[in-house]
């Protein structure tokens, strides 16, 4: 079985660019700025305290934002149908027909997928200009986050009449 730890190393760059659908979305709260809207998603690859600890060379840091750049437009188009689709399905809901709210589920699923993979595949790019070293220290900057506990599964309950 393959390990999931790649995946979670992606999982983790995602979470260094801090808010990247939601300023795709419109801008979130930024609280360094007082809570102000901020008007791009952070680019740690360009931040002064990001290249001196991961010691980024100038040719790295520009792979990335290319790398960031070429993404950027598909990743806005994707962002915009998740939106139609979001609105859309509630519109549907409003409505309450079962059958076209599973259709536009679907849709909604979908469209939310492909932004994810889209994300995904650009972060996995961004990784690879990182050398292995560059990557641990990268990630030690960035504890995965704390996941809620799954739920405790239910423990059968104890048979009182056992055949013998």
């Amino acid at each position: 079985m393959r390990s999931l730890k790649p995946f979670t190393s992606l999982i983790l760059v995602a979470l260094a660019t801090l808010g990247f659908a939601a300023s795709l979305r419109g801008f979130s709260p930024d609280p360094d700025q007082g809570g102000k809207p901020a008007s791009a998603p952070f680019k740690w690859w360009l931040d002064d305290r990001y290249k001196r600890e991961l010691a980024l060379t100038a040719d790295q840091s520009r792979k990335i934002e290319e790398t960031f750049q070429k993404a950027l437009p598909r990743l806005k188009v994707l962002n915009t149908a998740l939106n139609e689709a979001e609105s859309k399905f509630d519109r549907i809901v409003e409505r309450g027909d079962d059958a076209l709210v599973m259709d536009q589920i679907n849709v909604l699923e979908a469209a939310r997928m492909e932004l994810a993979k889209s994300r995904t595949l650009m972060l996995y790019d961004m990784q690879k200009a990182l050398t292995r070293s560059q990557w641990a220290k990268f990630k030690a900057m960035h504890p995965p986050m704390q996941r809620p506990p799954a739920p405790a599964a239910a423990a059968p309950a104890p048979a009182t009449d056992r055949p013998k």
